[in-house]
């Protein structure tokens, strides 16, 4: 089959990397695919060969609203997508690639569209709430990532999807010849103790909620603890939820800084999108994962986490609780609740023997996902969508 995979990010991250790990995995299937992906944030992800990656560049529109952003975001993903030659299988990896493939499909430019659904977002605006709609139920074929998506999906949209979980590549993410020293040393903050955030700063990372929580725990941790936070803040980020974030940090004497450096004078670094290449280290950087999601789709970082064997804390969603228990391979918290997160990055980090079991338990958890499965089990959605097309 000729295959071709449209992702809205080039971030190696979430979605982007579903798409990339789908795509390379689907080529070693032996099938002819394409990964385009949208570099709002600059060069990004690109796939192995054999895959083909298209980078559709484009750029951040100062106080641009959301919902114009993601029309102008489809907008170019459709303009660079119209002159592709035929496929058997369009596949959008969310809501802006499938709005972009929607209109070529409307045009008679591509004849379907399959689309993997992570999660859905809680918008305001009803231009975005549309948006979301017509990408779930407009579409030809809906893929979810979870039971508790699938499920939702049902009920919400009244669409039925396959269930088909995200994949770890657990034995790159292991790197136990790797020290915590080296990798802190790499990473630019040394032997500092470490709570490590990857998703940037925005509403459904929960990112006031962990701000208030380093807070709370700084007493309790060693001395010299630093928040990190890696990633960009995603592409419905809006300003008064960063003033709010930044005000959150003053009222709270938390020094930020902006940058991969990291001086000692700070108490939060964001430090940006990170390098595919150094996620591994990244992890291993680091003392503990915070990971206090309000919605996740499945949770890729969670199970990269594990496999580089940092103990992780997580909200109390279902959909983590599809693959991981609470006190067994990770510990879980209220949804917005800073005190028993503060709590649980504690014991997270200062109880050795809690670590060693949720280490050792995760890294099982991790090793029953693996993306052959993942491109064989979507493989199989393609082929019965075509012979029943």
């Amino acid at each position: 089959m000729r295959i071709r995979v449209v992702t809205y990010s080039a971030m190696p991250r979430g979605g982007a990397m579903h798409a990339r790990r789908l795509a390379e995995e689907l080529a070693g299937r032996s099938h002819q695919v394409e990964l385009w992906a949208l570099t709002l944030e600059g060069a990004g992800i690109a796939a192995a060969a054999p895959v083909v990656t298209h980078q559709v560049a484009t750029a951040w529109v100062p106080g641009e609203p959301p919902a114009a952003r993601v029309a102008r975001c489809a907008d170019v993903l459709a303009d660079a997508l119209r002159q592709a030659p035929p496929a058997d299988i369009t596949h959008a990896e969310d809501m802006i690639a499938a709005r972009a493939l929607l209109t070529l499909r409307a045009e008679g430019v591509v004849p379907h569209v399959i689309r993997t659904v992570h999660h859905t977002e809680v918008f305001e605006d009803t231009a975005l709430d549309d948006c979301q709609r017509a990408s779930i139920q407009d579409v030809d074929r809906c893929i979810a990532v979870s039971s508790v998506w699938a499920d939702r999906l049902a009920h919400e949209f009244g669409v039925q999807a396959p269930v088909v979980p995200n994949g770890v590549d657990a034995s790159r993410f292991a790197m136990d010849d790797l020290s915590r020293a080296a990798a802190g040393a790499y990473m630019g903050w040394g032997d500092r103790p470490v709570v490590l955030a990857v998703g940037g700063v925005q509403p459904r990372k929960g990112s006031r909620t962990l701000l208030e929580a380093f807070a709370r725990a700084r007493a309790r941790l060693p001395e010299g603890a630093l928040l990190v936070i890696a990633g960009g803040d995603g592409i419905y980020r809006t300003d008064e939820h960063e003033a709010a974030w930044r005000g959150d940090a003053d009222r709270l004497g938390l020094r930020v800084h902006d940058g991969a450096t990291v001086p000692d004078q700070c108490d939060v670094v964001r430090i940006g999108v990170v390098d595919d290449d150094d996620m591994p280290v990244l992890y291993r950087a680091a003392d503990v994962l915070a990971f206090p999601s309000t919605r996740e789709g499945f949770g890729l970082v969670v199970l990269e986490a594990a496999a580089a064997g940092l103990p992780v804390v997580v909200s109390d969603l279902p959909v983590f609780a599809e693959f991981m228990e609470d006190g067994r391979d990770c510990l879980m918290v209220p949804v917005g609740a800073a005190e028993p997160l503060a709590d649980a990055l504690v014991r997270a980090t200062n109880d050795a023997g809690l670590r060693a079991g949720l280490v050792r338990e995760a890294r099982e958890t991790a090793a029953r996902f693996a993306w052959a499965d993942t491109a064989a089990r979507t493989e199989a959605v393609y082929r019965a969508f075509l012979a029943d097309a």
